[in-house]
């Protein structure tokens, strides 16, 4: 039961980290173009490449 007493103050702090991060991308609009993306994946760019 002690290791409670760390593990859930751990995992508070990795919580935070991870909602700062999320928050930090959000406002330096890190997904402001979704679109681009979507469409981005579909070109054949990747094909250019010599498979290994």
């Amino acid at each position: 039961m002690e290791i409670l007493a760390i593990l859930i103050p751990v995992s508070l702090f990795l919580g935070g980290i991870g909602l700062v991060a999320f928050f930090w991308a959000m406002k330096t609009k890190q997904f402001d173009d979704p679109q681009g993306d979507a469409q981005r994946i579909l070109t054949k760019e990747w094909d250019d490449h010599p498979k290994p």
